[in-house]
């Protein structure tokens, strides 16, 4: 008897876990699909916004939301409202989406991980701040705080959906390495700090000042400065992971793109300094870098250091234990 009601226990957390496999990839695809748009909706948003910064074309659009009081405003189209016009409309298109994403969860809350539809939330709560500042920034003219503050929410933005997606992707992780993630978290510090020092740079024309009449130049020096210890950090990463030899194996592309992107914005700022901020390609792909390598950091906090395992493994594991 004892048999028998033992084998009944593991025949149904056999079924259990059957059930589960089969009905996750129902919310987890449509969810991680629209997470991966809107991972590269926003890094378009942050790139736009910085070619909207660099052009001058922040006030390109006089009125708010609309553009000339229309949606789309032919009549004045230029590449500087082009690029104002086109920013807002990313911008609402990313609400859009974050919207939808949250109605799922709320629809969907039954068949979803608790945390997804509070996270969502917060994530459309960030939205609504972003348009405000967004709107704050044409009303204030270009407030130099108000357009750091746009930016940063972008990032909170960012970050905030690729934890979504990397949670997602590791539902089943065990135990995660908080030292590892410590770590990793400096350097994203670090990048949010320098972001905030740069956009001020830019907003408050302290780089141009600085290179033409050298004068003002403490918050270009600063700038510059970060740059050394974002260095020291992620090569101190990358020191570990490879004395740790299964977080390399495990992480070695993002890795390697961490490396790449943190030399060649070096290169990037170096280079629009050496074009007395003339170039705007290398502005743009400088604030473009940027974006990515918080997109990346983010990716290797939040993700499963480890190879997780996999349907086979378990289903195999459960029929062992059926069959002894």
């Amino acid at each position: 008897m004892v048999f028998e009601s033992n084998l009944i226990c593991k025949i149904i957390g056999f079924i259990h876990l059957i059930n589960n496999q089969l009905y996750k990839p129902k919310y987890l695809t449509i969810f991680k699909r629209l997470g991966s748009h809107s991972v590269l909706a926003l890094i378009a948003l942050i790139s736009i916004g910085g070619a909207t910064r660099v052009m001058e074309a922040g006030l390109a659009c006089p009125d708010w939301p609309l553009c000339y009081g229309s949606f789309l405003p032919i009549n004045h189209m230029n590449l500087r409202v082009f690029l104002e016009w086109f920013h807002r409309l990313d911008a609402f298109l990313v609400g859009i989406l974050i919207l939808f994403k949250f109605i799922l969860s709320i629809i969907w809350k039954n068949e979803i991980p608790n945390w997804l539809p509070k996270t969502y939330s917060l994530l459309l709560f960030l939205v609504i701040v972003q348009g405000s500042f967004g709107a704050l920034t044409v009303i204030n003219l270009l407030d130099s705080y108000t357009v750091t503050g746009h930016l940063l929410i972008a990032f909170l933005l960012l970050i905030t959906t690729i934890s979504i997606n990397q949670n997602l992707e590791n539902d089943e992780i065990e135990e995660a390495l908080i030292w590892w993630r410590l770590l990793l978290f400096v350097p994203l510090l670090l990048t949010l700090i320098q972001s905030f020092i740069g956009v001020r740079l830019s907003s408050t024309w302290s780089a141009h000042i600085c290179l033409s009449f050298n004068k003002q130049c403490l918050i270009l020096n600063t700038h510059k400065l970060f740059a050394f210890p974002i260095t020291f950090s992620v090569l101190l990463i990358i020191a570990t992971a490879i004395y740790k030899r299964s977080l390399l194996t495990e992480n070695w592309k993002y890795l390697s793109a961490l490396i790449f992107l943190l030399f060649s914005q070096i290169v990037l700022g170096i280079l629009s300094l050496k074009t007395n901020l003339n170039e705007p390609i290398f502005i743009i792909g400088h604030q473009l870098n940027a974006s990515l390598f918080i997109a990346i950091l983010t990716t290797l906090i939040f993700r499963n250091p480890f190879t997780k395992k996999g349907l086979n493994h378990s289903l195999n594991s459960q029929m062992v234990n059926v069959n002894s």
